[in-house]
C-alpha cells in the first residue's frame, strides 16, 4: 500500500512553513502530540499539578505499554527519562568495572557515550577498545568475536550514529553477546522511529532511547529498556522514594522493575506527549515508515552523488535516512546558513561528536541531512536548488 504523505504532512503543521531535514536532530512533531500537551498542561493550570497527575493515571501507565509494543518488550522493562544520555547513563553507570576490564565500542561511537566510557576508564583502571570497522565501515563482527574474553565486561554500540547514514550490525553483535554472557547496551537515539526494532531479535540486554527525534515526539522525552537478565544484577548509581521504597529507617527496597532507573518528578505534559507520539508511529507501523524512510534517504544520497563538487560521506552496507555530506570548499557551517536562508533544514555533524571516526577517515564537519516520511522528492529538489555551488 503506498505510504499515505498527504495524510502525513497534512497533519504535521510545520510543514506548511519549512522542508524539514533535521529530523535526526528534531523530528516535525504530529498535530496530537503538541495538542495533547497543551491540553495537560491546561489541566495543570485548572485543577492543580499533583490533581492533574492522578487523573492522568491510566494514560501515563499506557505510555509504558506503548513503548514495549514498539519495541516487542514487556512494560516492566521500560523505563521514562528526560533524555536518551539519562537513560542510556543509567544503566552504564550501574555496572562495575575494574582493572583491567574492558569495554568494546564501535568506531562510529558518540561522543557522550565515549567520554562516559573514558571517565570510568581513567575512574577504574578499565580499558575502552574500538573494534575495527570491515569493508564497509560498519563493525566488524569478526573482529569483535576475536576480542571477547573474561574481562570484556560490556559491549556498547549506537545502531545508528550520529554522523551518516550507517547502519550497525545490532542483531550480528546481539547474537556475540549473547553466546558470551557480556552484556550489550544499545543506543537506539537514531534508531527509534525509523527502523523497526525488535530487541528480542537484537538480543540487547538494555537500549535507550529520545521522543525527540524520529519518534516525532516532544523534547526532554526519553526512554530505557534494560532486560530482566542484566536488570536483576544491577542497583542503579542513583535512587529516590520513586525507584526505591524506604522499608524501614536503616533499609530499602529497590523497585524490580524497570522503574528503579527512573526519578519521581518528571513533566507528565512530555510523557504523554511521548505517548502520543509513539502511539502515531504504530498507526503507521514501523515497516512502512522504515520503507518510506529507507527509500528516501536513497534518493537523497543518489541526488547528492550526482552534483559535481559534493561528496557523500555514508558508511555500511545498509543505510538509513541521515545523510552527511561535504561541497568542496565550502564549509558545513555557510551550507547549512544557506539552506535556512530557502527555508530548508539541516544540520552539522561535527569531529567533536565523533572523534574515532572523523579522526580515522580525516573528515570535516558535515553537514547532515536527515528524511523522514512526510518529506517528499519536491523538498529534496529544494534542498538540492539552494547548495552552494563547489568552489
Amino acid at each position: 500500500m503506498p505510504f499515505d504523505v498527504t495524510r502525513a504532512r497534512n497533519e504535521t503543521p510545520g510543514c506548511t512553513g519549512v522542508a524539514h531535514f533535521n529530523n535526526a536532530g528534531s523530528a516535525l512533531p504530529p498535530a496530537r502530540v503538541t495538542d495533547t500537551m497543551v491540553d495537560y498542561l491546561r489541566t495543570e493550570a485548572q485543577i492543580g499539578g499533583y490533581e492533574a497527575e492522578d487523573l492522568a493515571q491510566q494514560r501515563i501507565a499506557a505510555v509504558y505499554s506503548s513503548i514495549a509494543r514498539l519495541l516487542n518488550a514487556s512494560p516492566d522493562d521500560i523505563a521514562l527519562t528526560d533524555n536518551a544520555t539519562r537513560a542510556w547513563q543509567a544503566v552504564f553507570y550501574a555496572l562495575r568495572f575494574g582493572p583491567g576490564d574492558r569495554i568494546l565500542t564501535a568506531g562510529s561511537e558518540y561522543a557522550s557515550n565515549a567520554i562516559a566510557y573514558l571517565q570510568i576508564a581513567r575512574r577504574t583502571g578499565a580499558r575502552v577498545e574500538v573494534v575495527d570497522n570491515d569493508a564497509s565501515g560498519r563493525l566488524d563482527v569478526a573482529d569483535l568475536r576475536r576480542r571477547i574474553d573474561p574481562k570484556v565486561k560490556l559491549i556498547a554500540v549506537s545502531h545508528v550514529p550520529t554522523q551518516g547514514g550507517l547502519v550497525n550490525p545490532a542483531e550480528e553483535i546481539g547474537a556475540v553477546a549473547r553466546e558470551a554472557g557480556i552484556p550489550f547496551l544499545l543506543d537506539a537515539c537514531q534508531s527509534a522511529g525509523q527502523l523497526d526494532l525488535d530487541v528480542e531479535r537484537i538480543g540487547c540486554d538494555a537500549l535507550s532511547a529520545t521522543g525527540r527525534k524520529y519518534l516525532r515526539g516532544p523534547r526532554g522525552t526519553g526512554f530505557l529498556y534494560v532486560h530482566p537478565r542484566l536488570r536483576e544484577r544491577l542497583e542503579p548509581a542513583m535512587l529516590d522514594l520513586h525507584s526505591a521504597r524506604w522499608t524501614s529507617p536503616a533499609e530499602y527496597v529497590v523497585d524490580p522493575t524497570a522503574k528503579r532507573f527512573e526519578v519521581w518528578e518528571r513533566d507528565f505534559a512530555a510523557v504523554l506527549g511521548l505517548g502520543a507520539a509513539v502511539d502515531y508511529a504504530l498507526e503507521w507501523g514501523l515497516p512502512a515508515i522504515e520503507a518510506r524512510v529507507l527509500t528516501l534517504g536513497a534518493t537523497l544520497r543518489s541526488r547528492l552523488s550526482a552534483l559535481d563538487g559534493v561528496t557523500v560521506h555514508d558508511a555500511g552496507t545498509r543505510k538509513c535516512g541521515l545523510v552527511t555530506f561535504s561541497i568542496k570548499g565550502v564549509p558545513a557551517d555557510d551550507v547549512k546558513a544557506q539552506l535556512n536562508a530557502t527555508k530548508v533544514n539541516t544540520s552539522i555533524s561535527r569531529a567533536t561528536s565523533a572523534q574515532y571516526d572523523f579522526t580515522a577517515r580525516h573528515l570535516p564537519d558535515l553537514v547532515r541531512a536527515s528524511v523522514h516520511y512526510y518529506n517528499t522528492e519536491d523538498e529534496i529538489d529544494r534542498l538540492i536548488e539552494a547548495l552552494p555551488a563547489a568552489r
